[in-house]
């Protein structure tokens, strides 16, 4: 659940630290004292796109921290797939603003916009208007069936991807037959050239490498061979060559190793860099005798480096890759020298692959016609309940013109809000607050299937009031025993209802505009219900009203709504 939201600089907001409980979470407010503010920081939070206006007027920057407690395993896999360590249990989210930019973090970890709507999408669900027209689109409504159905369809839809990938697959192999004759005859012609460019280069593996030692040598030799006959010079033997001295001082030594250990010692070490100093200029001559090349093996050795360089840049960066290349275009000559055959084989292996998908669409489709029968006849009992009495519901099945991974199936929610009315699509039929009633009533049915912690109302109670309102702030406090409710409203019938009620206040101080947010006691959140009863005017009748509204609503969450 959200168990705590800190918001700094955002808008009216100063500073606001806000501790939610488990339940109905109530937040209630005069016009104008910034309660949309408050949603507007939690979607800030989670990605929403900012604008330099948002930060309050005077500063510089903006921050909004949201605090999760949650249990959820999908969170500690999304978590791990990021690679962002586990706060065993927490999840913290910080956006901060500075000058139109801003930074996301999760557990202190940089991250992107789509890492925090990825982690959001599982922790919490927004409602408010946008959310509410959504329920008009025809995917959307898909996606509500399906999830109404999750238990038994899962596994069938994830055959139905399985099967639409293959298909796919073959689909897009199969256009790569699309040739015409002529077009598959100068495909061939231009295969084998490269094939029999490769071979005939006849390479070895290795080969590019040797080649550039010995050319380096080559290129260099002059430069080589000058140094190393200065070496020899210095090293070797005759003149005052390093060779001739340490001979010298060699049988200078001999002359007196034998009159003490010591001396004997030095004597060894002595005749230790004698040896190294002859076998150095054994290598060195070794070296030298063998480093003579004609001109002819010159051009040779430039020609081959050449001709494998000119195949590397045609065909791939070593030896390795370009018999690679040849191997791909090799299966791919194949392919077309074979063409009608190999084009008869993908298409049988394409038919049985779309047959397998149309056996799996099928059966999906059938499954979700049974589930479709029980959550409308569930819509229709929950908008019964909300103040629907005549009300009639249906999901109506289409097929769409070409396979998607998620089947076949097109669906469209259809009602009828009065008798003797047919039904029609729900675009053409409800206003916005019937609307915001009917996602309630799916929520209602969605509610024990649903993984998703944390849903959050905004607006659920536009354009209702009386007896529909009480059926609301039901529903509300029925879908809190199961899951944590954040809800803006306008309405003392759901107000009553709250497990926690915050009050969002606009204060003036030192000729500044600040909203407040405070979580209300008993006595407190009476008050608040009785200024939502009477408005300006609050007398005792009004507050005994709205502690009386307050009882019987804590009756009904301890009895009929548990």
């Amino acid at each position: 659940m959200l168990s705590s939201l800190h918001v700094k600089n955002l808008a009216l907001i100063q500073e606001a630290e806000v501790e939610f409980g488990p339940g109905l979470n109530i937040l209630t407010g005069e016009t104008g004292a910034g309660k949309s503010i408050l949603i507007g920081s939690i979607n800030l939070a989670l990605g929403k796109k900012l604008s330099r206006e948002m930060i309050r007027e005077g500063e510089t920057s903006a921050l909004v921290e949201l605090v999760f407690d949650t249990e959820n395993p999908k969170v500690e896999e999304a978590l791990k797939a990021m690679e962002i360590e586990s706060m065993n249990g927490q999840v913290l989210i910080v956006r901060k603003i500075t000058g139109g930019r801003s930074i996301s973090k999760i557990n202190g970890e940089t991250c992107t916009a789509a890492q925090v709507r990825q982690i959001a999408s599982i922790l919490l669900d927004i409602h408010g208007q946008h959310e509410h027209q959504s329920l008009l689109y025809p995917d959307r409504q898909l996606d509500i069936l399906d999830a109404y159905g999750k238990e038994e369809l899962e596994p069938v839809l994830a055959r139905v991807k399985e099967a639409f990938r293959k298909w796919k697959e073959l689909q897009n192999s199969l256009k790569e037959y699309e040739l015409d004759e002529d077009a598959r005859m100068r495909e061939i012609s231009f295969l084998e050239f490269e094939i029999r460019e490769i071979t005939d280069a006849q390479l070895k593996e290795g080969e590019d490498e040797a080649l550039e030692q010995s050319y380096r040598k080559m290129v260099n030799s002059r430069k080589i061979l000058e140094a190393l006959s200065a070496v020899r010079a210095l090293t070797g033997e005759g003149g005052q060559s390093a060779g001739e001295q340490v001979s010298r001082a060699v049988r200078e030594m001999a002359q007196i190793a034998g009159l003490d250990g010591t001396l004997q010692q030095m004597q060894d070490s002595l005749l230790t860099v004698d040896d190294l100093l002859s076998d150095f200029n054994r290598e060195i001559a070794g070296y030298m005798d063998e480093f003579s090349f004609s001109e002819e093996e010159y051009f040779e050795t430039e020609k081959r480096l050449d001709e494998i360089n000119r195949l590397k840049t045609k065909y791939g960066d070593s030896i390795a890759a370009i018999y690679r290349y040849r191997e791909e275009k090799q299966e791919r000559l194949e392919k077309m020298q074979n063409f009608e055959e190999q084009k008869a084989k993908l298409r049988r292996e394409e038919e049985q692959a779309r047959a397998i998908l149309e056996e799996c669409s099928s059966e999906l489709s059938l499954l979700r016609q049974k589930y479709a029968d029980r959550l409308s006849a569930g819509i229709e009992e929950g908008l019964r309940d909300l103040n629907f009495l005549h009300v009639a519901f249906e999901i109506r099945f289409g097929r769409a013109l070409q396979y998607t991974e998620h089947g076949y199936d097109t669906v469209e929610f259809q009602i009828s809000t009065n008798p003797g009315e047919p039904l029609r699509n729900l675009a053409k039929v409800v206003s916005g607050g019937e609307l915001s009633r009917i996602m309630l009533a799916i929520k209602t049915i969605l509610a024990d299937r649903d993984e998703t912690e944390t849903l959050i109302f905004d607006e659920i109670d536009t354009g209702i009031s009386g007896r529909t309102a009480q059926m609301v702030s039901e529903k509300m406090a029925r879908i809190g025993r199961r899951h944590q409710v954040l809800c803006i409203t306008h309405l003392p019938q759901i107000a009553a209802m709250a497990d926690r009620h915050f009050e969002i206040r606009k204060d003036v101080e030192n000729q500044d505009t600040v909203t407040r947010i405070h979580v209300l006691d008993e006595e407190k959140s009476v008050l608040e219900l009785a200024r939502m009863l009477g408005g300006a005017k609050i007398t005792d009748s009004v507050i005994a009203n709205a502690k009386e509204m307050k009882e019987l609503a804590q009756v009904q969450k301890n009895t009929r709504l548990k």
